[in-house]
């Protein structure tokens, strides 16, 4: 009974293990899919987003993601169907100028693979959705700054975030595909202590 009551001591006085977080290098990221366009399929990408993971290499309870993407950011390299895109028929840019993902939790690991889960906004319709994520590993650039890689691949239908176009051919076949591939590869760099939140201001020193 004793040692029993020093352990829970023990772990109760032990501090809990802290993330260090880091925010996405945009300039060293990318977020992109790739959909079924008649008989191939055709890649574009989002060029503006931001966010922050939270990552302890070895403590997959503390891996935390937070992202914002600019869905008028939207570039399949083809102007009018980037404009289509954004209209009301697709993303309706207008009235749902962001996508949103927040993470719940990290399963299956094994290595420097794991699933991770987490709830995606977008076209104004929040959804779980599961991400197949390699760890790339940790290091420091050559300007002293801790780096962390990470790549997720996976899959979201796009009718169910309310995104229905279509159209129909001679052959009986549709345009489009329902699924779209999505492929996301991070290069993020940890905050420096004390830094603020990106988007926000640093706080007034108290006099």
């Amino acid at each position: 009974m004793r040692f029993i009551l020093a352990v829970s001591v023990l772990l109760a006085a032990a501090p809990a293990v802290r993330a260090e977080t880091y925010d996405i290098d945009a300039s060293h990221s990318q977020i992109g899919f790739r959909i079924r366009h008649l008989v191939s399929k055709v890649p574009g990408r989002f060029t503006k987003f931001a966010g922050t993971i939270d990552f302890t290499p070895g403590k997959p309870e503390t891996w935390k993601v937070d992202a914002t993407i600019d869905a008028a950011s939207i570039n399949t390299d083809h102007e009018k169907r980037d404009a289509h895109l954004r209209n009301a028929d697709f993303f309706d840019v207008e009235k749902y100028p962001e996508l949103k993902f927040k993470s719940t939790k990290v399963t299956d690991v094994k290595g420097e693979g794991a699933k991770l889960h987490g709830d995606l906004t977008m076209h104004g319709v929040t959804k779980p959705v599961v991400l197949d994520l390699e760890v790339g590993g940790t290091t420091k650039d050559p300007w002293g700054n801790a780096k962390a890689g990470f790549t997720a691949r996976g899959k979201v239908n796009r009718k169910e975030f309310g995104m229905v176009w279509n159209k129909a051919l001679d052959a009986g076949s549709v345009m489009l595909g329902e699924e779209v591939d999505v492929v996301i590869d991070v290069e993020a760099q940890a905050k420096a202590p004390g830094a603020p939140e990106k988007g926000k201001a640093p706080a007034k020193a108290k006099k």
